[in-house]
């Protein structure tokens, strides 16, 4: 069993809260590498699959502030959301799913940007982050920065989330195309960050489930080597546990120039509701 997290200091620190579970039953699994070029593992990641929620981020801002940024991002969107999901389902109310996933975010936002300026050895250390929660028969994608979240269904790879990134907006501005986007040398420019400044927009997606869906997040040292319909190949044929260390290895044999991590979901039966029996 891989870990729940490649933080060991998070361990141990969510709060046990019991929150709806998914119609469907969820397989899930992560792996993440260092690569073969970067000295420190940056990126982090948490599986909370008792409810429903997982979460990658890629930091930024050398080594110690790198890692920093993304533990701060994924601990506090992890605790901050599962405490207020379940608050909101014991009073009574339906969670307004795509505000809380805003709000956590924008909170893991602020603590990084609060914690640089108290400790200046960490000035300018940011994060991505990618997170989805599945709530009921929907999957909510709360995003920000260039890590990434993809849909594989009926053989097909669909890219959920759009890159926060300079030549993201070029590509969709007409001004240079997909394919000299990936070589280009501002790729790695992004336009939203958690923590580069105390307040960010946050982008938040629903996709509904159907059983069969395989789910993909990862940090950019995935999708810089290899392209979506490569990434599709790799993974269509195989056991969903094999998806990620196969996917991180992939990386490492075509360069490994950054830390890549990768978080695989499927979407498998739909969960019986218990029969209740009748006295009469």
């Amino acid at each position: 069993m891989m870990s729940k997290t490649n933080r060991s200091e998070l361990r141990g620190r969510l709060p046990r809260l019991q929150t709806r579970k998914p119609a469907f039953k969820i397989i899930d699994v992560g792996a993440t590498d260092v690569g073969l070029r970067r000295e420190a593992n940056e990126d982090s990641f948490l599986m909370i699959p008792k409810n429903s929620f997982w979460i990658v981020a890629d930091g930024m801002g050398g080594h110690a502030g790198g890692q920093v940024a993304s533990r701060i991002t994924v601990e506090t969107i992890g605790q901050n959301l599962v405490r207020r999901l379940h608050q909101a389902e014991q009073g009574g109310a339906r969670p307004d799913v795509a505000l809380l996933l805003e709000e956590t975010i924008q909170g893991a936002c602020a603590r990084v940007f609060d914690t640089a300026r108290r400790q200046p050895a960490l000035m300018g250390m940011g994060s991505t982050v990618t997170s989805l929660l599945i709530y009921g028969d929907v999957a909510w994608i709360g995003h920000v920065g260039d890590s990434r979240a993809y849909l594989i269904r009926d053989g097909r790879i669909h890219q959920i989330t759009e890159d926060h990134s300079l030549v993201q907006e070029q590509v969709s501005a007409g001004l240079i195309t997909p394919e000299q986007a990936r070589i280009s040398p501002m790729r790695n420019i992004i336009t939203r960050s958690i923590g580069f400044e105390r307040e960010v927009e946050v982008s938040v997606s629903a996709v509904p489930l159907a059983s069969g869906d395989r789910f993909i997040l990862c940090s950019d040292g995935l999708t810089g080597h290899l392209k979506d319909d490569d990434l599709l190949r790799l993974v269509e044929d195989v056991a969903i546990r094999q998806v990620p260390e196969r996917l991180v290895q992939r990386a490492n044999d075509l360069g490994g120039e950054d830390n890549t991590t990768v978080v695989a979901l499927e979407v498998q039966r739909h969960r019986q509701r218990k029969k209740h029996r009748h006295v009469s």
